[in-house]
C-alpha cells in the first residue's frame, strides 16, 4: 500500500471510490436518494475527476493497495476556497477511507501526507460523530461556521 499523487488514469478507481466511501460514511446522514442520484451519475462524475486531476490547484492524494487499481482512500487539499480573512490559506476539501481501514491509521497517515501539521480548515457533515471525532484528534475545533446546502448542514474547523 502506498500514497501517492492522483493522476488522471486514477479517474474511474477514483469516482468508485467516492462512490463507496461516501456511502458508508453518509448512510443515515444523508437521504438515499442523494446517493442513488451521485451512483446513477458515475459516468459524468468519472469525466469530472478527470478534467479535475488534470487542471485543478486542488492537490489529489490516493491510497493505491498492493492489488492493482484498488484504491483504499484518497485525500484533496488545496488553496481556501471561502473568503474569510481569517482562515488558514489551506483547505482540506475531502479525506476518506474505506470502511475496512477504519481505526488503522491510514486516514492519519493520509491526513499527513495532504496537509502536515499546517494550519488548516475544513467542513464536516452535522452528525458525522465518526470524522468529527477523528479531526478533532488532530487539533482541529469548530469555529461556529455553518453552511447548508443538498446534503445537509456542515461545521467548519479550524487548526491553527
Amino acid at each position: 500500500m502506498k500514497i501517492r499523487p492522483a493522476v488522471v488514469d486514477d479517474a474511474e478507481a477514483l469516482t468508485d471510490l467516492h462512490l463507496d466511501v461516501w456511502e458508508e460514511a453518509y448512510a443515515g446522514l444523508i437521504p438515499d436518494e442523494i446517493l442513488t442520484d451521485r451512483r446513477a451519475q458515475r459516468a459524468a462524475r468519472v469525466d469530472r475527476w478527470r478534467t479535475n486531476l488534470g487542471t485543478s490547484p486542488i492537490a489529489n492524494l490516493v491510497v493505491e493497495a498492493d492489488e492493482p487499481g484498488l484504491l483504499l482512500g484518497f485525500a484533496s487539499s488545496g488553496p481556501a476556497r471561502d473568503e474569510d480573512p481569517g482562515l488558514p490559506p489551506l483547505e482540506l476539501s475531502a479525506l476518506y477511507v474505506r470502511t475496512e481501514r477504519y481505526g488503522t491509521g491510514l486516514g492519519h497517515e493520509l491526513l499527513q501526507s495532504a496537509i502536515g501539521d499546517s494550519a488548516a480548515y475544513l467542513w464536516v457533515l452535522d452528525g458525522n460523530q465518526r470524522a468529527t471525532a477523528f479531526y478533532e484528534r488532530q487539533g482541529f475545533r469548530f469555529d461556529g461556521e455553518t453552511k447548508t446546502d443538498p446534503v445537509g448542514t456542515e461545521l467548519r474547523m479550524v487548526r491553527g
